[in-house]
């Protein structure tokens, strides 16, 4: 992808590289390791649901967590919405007494982060690590408003693709996104190298990227990518609960 200078620029290029919302041939990486095969395989089998609760929650200055939408505190809501679709859930936190403070099911499998201190990237490559299948539904812990309809169009369009990204408003949602195996060694590599920024391994995989005009025909109002992190947040996020979404 060409230089950028400003965030326009970038979400030009970056529009500009998807052909039928998805990367270009030339990008995708050569497998002569039988990765193919293996991932047909593995889209037969079922799916984890991986949550990222590692947040210090500094913008609302308590743990969003637990803050209670309707009636059930926010990853509840969260790991319910996923396990609806998912045959495990998997929850990252970033200690072991994170782990003991959230009120997660019993049959939530949490870990904890494998990279200290590593973001959300590090979250997905624990997360992934840990599950039994071979795709993952990464999902972070203040998304309350998760639609089923998207997310079941989502996993529908993950053969021949690594990785199936949703671009709601130009630019990439990576903490609502499914990951297979195979990008682990690309999300290892720049963890190893301190670069944190979560699309950096997009351009190593094949990535099936989720346009607009596909997300509104389930979510028109985008709602699925609607995080708490302000009070003011929480407010609307009280309202819309109330409203039913």
């Amino acid at each position: 992808m060409e230089e950028v200078n400003s965030l326009d620029d970038w979400r030009h290029c970056f529009q500009a590289e998807i052909s039928d919302h998805s990367i270009r041939s030339e990008w995708q990486p050569k497998y002569t390791d039988g990765r193919d095969a293996q991932n047909r395989k593995g889209r037969a089998m079922g799916l984890t649901g991986i949550v990222l609760a590692g947040g210090l929650s500094r913008r609302l200055g308590r743990d969003k967590a637990i803050e209670a939408i309707g009636s059930e505190p926010l990853i509840s809501r969260v790991i319910g919405r996923l396990s609806e679709l998912t045959s495990e859930t998997v929850v990252v936190v970033n200690n072991e007494t994170r782990g003991e403070e959230l009120p997660l099911p019993k049959n939530a499998k949490t870990v904890i982060d494998i990279y200290a201190d590593s973001g959300s990237l590090g979250g997905i490559f624990t997360g992934l690590t840990a599950a039994t299948n071979e795709w993952g539904f990464v999902a972070a812990c203040d998304m309350p408003f998760l639609n089923a309809g998207l997310m079941r169009q989502m996993i529908a369009l993950r053969p021949n693709y690594d990785a199936v990204v949703p671009v709601p408003d130009g630019y990439p949602e990576p903490t609502h996104a499914l990951y297979s195996k195979a990008c682990l060694p690309h999300i290892e590599r720049r963890l190893k190298a301190g670069k944190l920024k979560i699309a950096g391994f997009f351009d190593d995989v094949r990535v099936r990227y989720v346009s607009a005009d596909e997300i509104d025909r389930f979510d028109s109002e985008h709602l699925s990518f609607f995080n708490v992190n302000t009070p003011e947040d929480l407010s609307r996020a009280l309202t819309l609960a109330h409203e039913g979404k």
